[in-house]
């Protein structure tokens, strides 16, 4: 049983022979972490500063007439996030469970503070709070994280100490309890695309945790149900809507709310197998593509570099969620499980709809491309999640 093992965080201590021999011990911090993952991340993000680049250099209604402005902003906020997600290895993920309580409180107060009028409306959602100088915070981003860590503190709690094989109806409830509250704060912003990664992470938790299949089922019978009930009571603003009904057909009114992604199929499509070449995109640099930094970067991959450039994006973020889910699996604490499989869900669901909603197979949401679009708080949570994936890692046991 789980709870029989020694899951403390394993002492690093100095080996005789200098530096070189502390970082290449087999026990070494630097050894356990899982490079590929670490150069993978970093790979999307530094060609994530290159479209953002491209996209706002000419951009000086965004840009104040300083074409590198967003290229070192989004390096500025890769930087900060690979310092976030270096302290949180350091913490660890065990030291973080104990504050998840904090941790929570203080991701819900955020989001509630975004309904205040500190809230701000950009894009559309009111779901962000401006802090001056240019910068901004969505908290939904670390709702994310927060509900994660606190679904699985509680799912793996008895479980890890040996007391039950799986968590029981009554632990599921709570683990859920935990997740609605700020899912319905954020769903009065209202940020439906971010309410949408949020119920994917809690399908992944559960069925990370072994929880009984039937709360699964019940969840999605419910997530349908809601869904039925947000369209019948008028919850989503009208620009939402319109987003749904260009979805599902893609010829209504073109130049109005179907713009967005018929811009996006073109320059896409106009790419072809090598790309038009960075900077030389012909809907990038006429600016026919909105939000182009930010949910649409993905087309900037498939105008300027082309087939090839795009599937190496998706190839980086498919290795990325590849390590996560070995992580997943060697991991020898139901608690590490369940955090490693709500990342790879919020990961790769989030993929799958930016992507998916450049290319037309998915709606319009408004969601970032993890490591590649621009913006401070995606990308903090991102790296953060990094770091709890690296820290899960590190800290198993080592096997003889």
């Amino acid at each position: 049983m789980p709870g029989n093992n020694d899951f403390s965080v394993p002492r690093y201590a100095p080996e005789p022979g200098g530096l070189w021999a502390r970082l290449t011990a087999r026990d070494s911090l630097v050894r356990r972490l899982d490079w590929p993952l670490m150069f993978s991340a970093l790979a999307l993000s530094l060609v994530g500063a290159l479209l953002v680049w491209s996209a706002t250099r000419n951009r000086t209604e965004l840009n104040q007439g300083d074409p590198y402005s967003f290229l070192f902003k989004h390096l500025l906020n890769t930087s900060i996030g690979i310092v976030l997600m270096a302290g949180t290895i350091w913490l660890g993920h065990r030291t973080l469970r104990g504050a998840v309580p904090f941790l929570y409180g203080l991701s819900v107060v955020l989001v509630l503070l975004v309904l205040t009028p500190l809230g701000a409306t950009i894009n559309g959602a009111h779901a962000w709070i401006v802090l001056g100088g240019g910068f901004s915070l969505q908290p939904s981003e670390f709702v994310k994280v927060t509900i994660i860590l606190g679904m699985a503190m509680l799912l793996a709690a008895r479980v890890d100490a040996g007391d039950q094989l799986h968590p029981d109806h009554r632990t599921v409830a709570k683990s859920l309890v935990i997740a609605v509250i700020p899912m319905a704060i954020v769903m009065l912003m209202p940020d439906l695309g971010s309410v949408m990664v949020m119920v994917v992470i809690v399908l992944g938790v559960l069925l990370a945790s072994g929880a009984s299949n039937r709360w699964v089922f019940g969840l999605i019978g419910a997530g349908i149900t809601g869904a039925v009930l947000v369209a019948v009571l008028g919850v989503l603003d009208e620009y939402q809507i319109n987003r749904f009904a260009a979805f599902a057909n893609p010829e209504l009114d073109p130049a109005g709310v179907g713009y967005n992604t018929n811009q996006a199929r073109i320059a896409i499509g106009s790419g072809g197998l090598y790309g038009a070449g960075l900077f030389n995109g012909h809907q990038t640099t006429g600016q026919f593509v909105p939000e182009q930094q930010t949910d649409f970067i993905f087309t900037v991959a498939g105008e300027e570099l082309g087939f090839l450039g795009a599937g190496t994006i998706i190839a980086l973020l498919g290795l990325v969620m590849w390590r996560a889910c070995r992580i997943a699996r060697e991991t020898t604490e139901l608690y590490g499980t369940i955090v490693a499989a709500g990342v790879i869900a919020w990961f790769a669901f989030q993929s799958f709809e930016n992507i998916g909603m450049t290319l037309g197979i998915m709606p319009v949401a408004g969601l970032p491309l993890p490591f590649v679009s621009y913006g401070g708080s995606s990308m903090f949570a991102v790296w953060i999640a990094v770091g709890l994936l690296q820290s899960i890692r590190s800290q198993r046991p080592i096997t003889a």
